[in-house]
Protein backbone atom coordinates (compact mmCIF):
# COMPACT_ATOMS: atom_id res chain seq x y z
CA UNK A 1 0.00 0.00 0.00
CA UNK A 2 1.59 3.42 -0.87
CA UNK A 3 2.17 6.23 1.81
CA UNK A 4 -0.73 8.82 2.25
CA UNK A 5 0.03 11.95 0.84
CA UNK A 6 0.02 14.27 3.66
CA UNK A 7 -1.16 17.29 1.47
CA UNK A 8 -4.39 14.82 0.00
CA UNK A 9 -5.27 13.88 3.73
CA UNK A 10 -5.13 17.67 4.85
CA UNK A 11 -7.62 18.50 1.63
CA UNK A 12 -10.05 15.09 2.88
CA UNK A 13 -9.73 16.49 6.62
CA UNK A 14 -10.73 20.44 5.65
CA UNK A 15 -13.68 18.55 3.36
CA UNK A 16 -14.73 16.58 6.16
CA UNK A 17 -14.82 19.68 8.66
CA UNK A 18 -16.76 21.32 6.53
CA UNK A 19 -19.18 18.14 6.10
CA UNK A 20 -19.09 17.98 10.16
CA UNK A 21 -20.01 21.52 10.70
CA UNK A 22 -23.31 21.67 8.04
CA UNK A 23 -24.27 18.98 9.80
CA UNK A 24 -24.35 20.19 12.93
CA UNK A 25 -25.27 23.62 12.13
CA UNK A 26 -28.26 21.54 10.39
CA UNK A 27 -29.19 20.58 13.77
CA UNK A 28 -28.89 23.08 15.66
CA UNK A 29 -31.32 24.98 13.52
CA UNK A 30 -33.82 21.75 13.87
CA UNK A 31 -33.53 22.07 17.79
CA UNK A 32 -34.44 25.88 17.36
CA UNK A 33 -37.44 24.73 14.76
CA UNK A 34 -36.34 25.67 11.84
CA UNK A 35 -34.42 23.59 8.83
CA UNK A 36 -31.44 25.21 7.19
CA UNK A 37 -33.60 25.10 3.55
CA UNK A 38 -36.47 26.91 5.64
CA UNK A 39 -34.26 29.30 6.86
CA UNK A 40 -32.54 29.84 3.32
CA UNK A 41 -36.16 30.74 1.96
CA UNK A 42 -37.04 33.22 4.41
CA UNK A 43 -33.68 35.03 4.18
CA UNK A 44 -33.94 34.99 0.52
CA UNK A 45 -37.74 36.66 1.00
CA UNK A 46 -35.99 38.99 3.01
CA UNK A 47 -33.91 40.22 1.12
CA UNK A 48 -36.19 40.14 -2.31
CA UNK A 49 -39.48 41.08 -1.27
CA UNK A 50 -42.40 38.74 -1.86
CA UNK A 51 -41.34 35.73 -4.69
CA UNK A 52 -42.66 33.75 -7.84
CA UNK A 53 -42.43 29.69 -6.57
CA UNK A 54 -40.33 29.51 -9.31
CA UNK A 55 -37.67 32.32 -7.98
CA UNK A 56 -37.52 30.98 -4.55
CA UNK A 57 -36.38 26.88 -6.44
CA UNK A 58 -34.16 28.65 -8.54
CA UNK A 59 -32.25 30.21 -5.39
CA UNK A 60 -32.10 27.04 -3.13
CA UNK A 61 -31.33 24.83 -6.14
CA UNK A 62 -34.14 22.39 -5.72
CA UNK A 63 -37.10 20.15 -7.32
CA UNK A 64 -40.38 22.14 -7.73
CA UNK A 65 -41.75 19.40 -5.61
CA UNK A 66 -39.47 19.76 -2.67
CA UNK A 67 -39.89 23.77 -2.78
CA UNK A 68 -43.26 23.69 -3.11
CA UNK A 69 -43.17 21.31 0.95
CA UNK A 70 -40.61 23.28 2.19
CA UNK A 71 -42.95 26.59 1.33
CA UNK A 72 -46.06 24.68 2.55
CA UNK A 73 -44.54 23.81 5.91
CA UNK A 74 -43.08 27.81 6.02
CA UNK A 75 -47.03 28.66 5.55
CA UNK A 76 -48.18 26.27 8.54
CA UNK A 77 -45.95 27.29 10.72
CA UNK A 78 -47.22 31.18 9.91
CA UNK A 79 -43.84 32.28 8.58
CA UNK A 80 -44.63 32.78 4.51
CA UNK A 81 -48.22 33.41 2.99
CA UNK A 82 -48.99 32.31 -0.46
CA UNK A 83 -51.41 34.34 -3.05
CA UNK A 84 -52.07 33.60 -6.67
CA UNK A 85 -50.19 36.39 -8.52
CA UNK A 86 -53.40 39.46 -10.10
CA UNK A 87 -51.15 39.44 -13.11
CA UNK A 88 -51.26 35.45 -14.17
CA UNK A 89 -53.34 33.02 -11.94
CA UNK A 90 -51.37 30.79 -12.35
CA UNK A 91 -48.09 32.03 -10.84
CA UNK A 92 -48.23 32.06 -6.74
CA UNK A 93 -45.94 34.42 -4.90
CA UNK A 94 -44.38 33.74 -1.46
CA UNK A 95 -44.71 36.55 0.75
CA UNK A 96 -42.90 36.79 4.56
CA UNK A 97 -45.26 36.97 7.59
CA UNK A 98 -44.57 39.57 10.39
CA UNK A 99 -43.18 36.00 12.39
CA UNK A 100 -41.15 35.04 9.09
CA UNK A 101 -39.18 38.69 8.52
CA UNK A 102 -38.42 38.17 12.83
CA UNK A 103 -36.78 35.13 12.92
CA UNK A 104 -35.39 35.48 9.27
CA UNK A 105 -33.91 38.77 11.11
CA UNK A 106 -32.86 37.52 14.01
CA UNK A 107 -31.50 34.30 13.51
CA UNK A 108 -27.48 34.48 12.78
CA UNK A 109 -26.03 33.44 9.90
CA UNK A 110 -24.39 30.59 9.65
CA UNK A 111 -23.50 27.59 7.24
CA UNK A 112 -24.84 27.92 3.39
CA UNK A 113 -26.21 31.81 4.48
CA UNK A 114 -23.11 32.74 5.75
CA UNK A 115 -21.24 31.35 2.73
CA UNK A 116 -23.45 32.93 0.20
CA UNK A 117 -22.78 36.42 1.80
CA UNK A 118 -19.01 36.46 1.98
CA UNK A 119 -18.43 34.32 -1.64
CA UNK A 120 -20.32 37.91 -3.20
CA UNK A 121 -16.95 39.34 -1.82
CA UNK A 122 -14.61 37.78 -2.97
CA UNK A 123 -12.19 38.73 -5.92
CA UNK A 124 -13.55 37.15 -9.44
CA UNK A 125 -9.69 35.20 -9.62
CA UNK A 126 -10.17 34.00 -6.03
CA UNK A 127 -14.04 32.45 -6.99
CA UNK A 128 -12.54 31.13 -10.43
CA UNK A 129 -10.10 29.14 -7.96
CA UNK A 130 -12.45 27.75 -5.86
CA UNK A 131 -15.12 26.97 -8.62
CA UNK A 132 -12.42 24.78 -10.23
CA UNK A 133 -11.29 22.93 -6.75
CA UNK A 134 -14.77 22.42 -6.14
CA UNK A 135 -15.39 21.08 -10.01
CA UNK A 136 -12.39 18.54 -9.33
CA UNK A 137 -14.05 17.49 -6.11
CA UNK A 138 -17.12 16.61 -7.56
CA UNK A 139 -15.32 14.88 -10.35
CA UNK A 140 -13.18 12.90 -8.03
CA UNK A 141 -16.33 11.73 -6.43
CA UNK A 142 -18.29 10.90 -9.09
CA UNK A 143 -21.02 13.85 -8.21
CA UNK A 144 -22.87 15.01 -11.09
CA UNK A 145 -24.51 18.55 -11.09
CA UNK A 146 -28.54 17.45 -11.08
CA UNK A 147 -30.94 19.67 -9.58
CA UNK A 148 -31.63 17.77 -6.42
Amino acid sequence: MPEPNPLAEDVLHKFLQINRFLRQYARQMSEQGVRPMEMAILRFLLKTGPATVGQVQSYVYRSPGTTSTVIASLEEAGYVTRTRSTEDNRVVVVALTPAGRDLAENTPLGGIALLRQRLGDLEEARLHLLAEALAEIMRLMEVTDNDE
